[in-house]
């Protein structure tokens, strides 16, 4: 059994290596189709080389199953994860975690492995205020995890890489660990203020208040409600097939009123199937919330190929986790991340659009 140190990442026990040139290669051998459009929201297709080898489960299949077990520490911004079954486990960020003392979003994407034991795992609350058992549900236990995060700007947040340290003397309280500094309470912040500010686009665009009376915080309950759910059958009905046209499938790319939001690229089609509906149901809800924006044409595929060769290209920030490699490139327009698995490979690619 591994111990809690297998991933330390809501402690400082990390290195940090930050290339200053820019760096990566363009999108690897990736093709793009599209566009798949319904509405304001246009889809792309990633095609590319699929890894052959087993599927892991998802975080949401593995809750449901009792394979895994996500229990509150009571901090805000980490939980405790056990993967208890014989599979691996994938776990993206951005999946949103019901229950405990307050629903939280999970913040990094990793692959966990089979009979783990109890592992640390970075988090964000996304119900601000509560801090007690809601309803009928365990307070020191997570439930299910069928949502994710439909933000650009949240994701942004929980994406980002630590700030670089400030120089001394400068007067910042926030420790300092291998020239970086813990930059959580700030990306905290940026969440909550998201949270509520998705709430608000909804509830205009829905006709209708989306908070629910059980906790009117709750981002997970909000995308819960009725009104929502039927906002959003069209464009479920026009675009849920769409991914299941070709085999070669490993990834997506959306865009909102013709603009690149972000994409996620996966190492097989076998696990972009598995999390296309849970992808598919954020880019609509995200869709929905900006319905009142400026509609222009969509994207080109070369113009969203472009996004993601150019992604890859920015200032490499590479964070080791034990033996997970995590690296962010940043530059004006993207915020890119790639999440290695420990036995080689890739387990998650992250591409953001910055710009408004």
């Amino acid at each position: 059994m591994r111990s809690r140190s297998f991933f330390s990442y809501a402690v400082f026990s990390v290195g940090f290596i930050t290339l200053g040139a820019p760096g990566g290669q363009a999108a690897p051998g990736y093709r793009v189709s599209g566009p798949f459009t319904h509405d304001n929201l246009s889809l792309y297709f990633v095609h590319g080389e699929a890894d052959k080898g087993p599927i892991p489960l998802t975080l949401e299949e593995a809750l449901a199953r009792g394979k895994v077990q996500v229990d509150e520490t009571s901090r805000v911004n980490e939980l405790s994860l056990e993967n208890l079954g014989d599979e691996e486990v994938f776990i993206q960020a951005g999946d949103i975690v019901k229950g405990g003392k307050q629903d939280r979003v999970i913040g990094v994407s990793l692959l966990v492995p089979s009979k783990s034991g109890k592992i640390p795992i970075s988090s964000f609350c996304v119900e601000q205020g509560r801090w007690t058992g809601r309803a009928n549900e365990d307070p020191s236990r997570f439930a299910s995890a069928g949502s994710s995060v439909p933000s650009r700007k949240a994701k942004m947040a929980i994406y980002a890489a630590p700030s670089p340290a400030p120089a001394a003397g400068s007067g910042a309280d926030l420790p300092n660990f291998a020239g970086v500094r813990d930059n959580t309470s700030s990306r905290q912040a940026e969440v909550w203020r998201d949270v509520a500010a998705t709430q608000r686009k909804l509830q205009e665009n829905v006709g209708a208040p989306v908070a629910s009376p059980l906790s009117q915080s709750s981002l997970q309950l909000a995308l819960e409600n009725e009104k929502l759910a039927d906002a959003k059958q069209p464009y479920l009905k026009a675009l849920v097939d769409a991914a299941q046209k070709e085999n070669d499938i490993v990834g997506y790319v959306f865009a909102v009123n013709g603009k690149i939001n972000s994409g996620d690229v996966y190492p097989s089609n076998g696990l972009f199937k598995k999390m296309w509906s849970k992808l598919l149901n954020s880019s609509v809800t995200e869709a929905i919330g900006e319905k009142n924006g400026a509609a222009v044409p969509a994207p080109s595929t070369g113009e969203v190929l472009a996004f993601l060769d150019e992604a890859e290209k920015g200032k490499s920030q590479v964070r080791q986790v034990n033996d997970v490699k995590i690296e962010t490139r940043e530059s004006l327009k993207s915020l890119y991340s790639e999440f290695e698995r420990s036995h080689g490979g890739f387990a998650h690619r992250s591409y953001i659009y910055r710009g408004e």
